[in-house]
């Protein structure tokens, strides 16, 4: 990723796309900074998971500037909420995560409400960026009534 990375921000600078540029930017510098806090590279695996908080950051600030008015800021946030969702993995749709979650139940062997938590963390684990945990967990939750 941190190749296709480079290659999609020269891409952006020769196309003179400066908010494309300015995104593409923001993710090498969250990474960047990801690697310097653990002394060592943040492993590929981890990288999903860096961009979602990017992501959730930057939802939370469109939602402020859209109640304070800002919409050149709020349009700013989502054009770079756009940029940082190309580098995620492909999000499942509502069948393939029931799926997901009923291959998952049955193999934890998980019988109860009791027992979510387990699920939620293997789900967590295997489906970094490819699942909306929110949904996930309700669809858990119906799944082990």
């Amino acid at each position: 990723m941190r190749e296709r990375l480079k290659a999609e921000t020269n891409t952006a600078l020769k196309a003179g796309n400066k908010a494309r540029v300015s995104a593409l930017r923001l993710i090498s510098a969250a990474i960047q900074q990801a690697d310097n806090a653990g002394k060592a590279p943040i492993p590929v695996a981890d990288l999903p998971a860096l961009l979602q908080r990017m992501i959730k950051q930057r939802r939370e600030a469109q939602g402020i500037y859209e109640k304070a008015g800002r919409t050149e800021q709020a349009a700013q946030e989502a054009g770079e909420i756009a940029v940082i969702e190309e580098f995620l993995p492909k999000q499942m749709n509502e069948t393939e995560a029931k799926a997901a979650i009923a291959a998952v139940i049955a193999e934890t062997g998980a019988a109860g409400p009791k027992e979510m938590g387990k699920v939620m963390a293997v789900l967590k684990q295997r489906y970094v960026g490819q699942m909306d945990f929110g949904k996930a967990s309700a669809l858990v939750k119906d799944l082990l009534k």
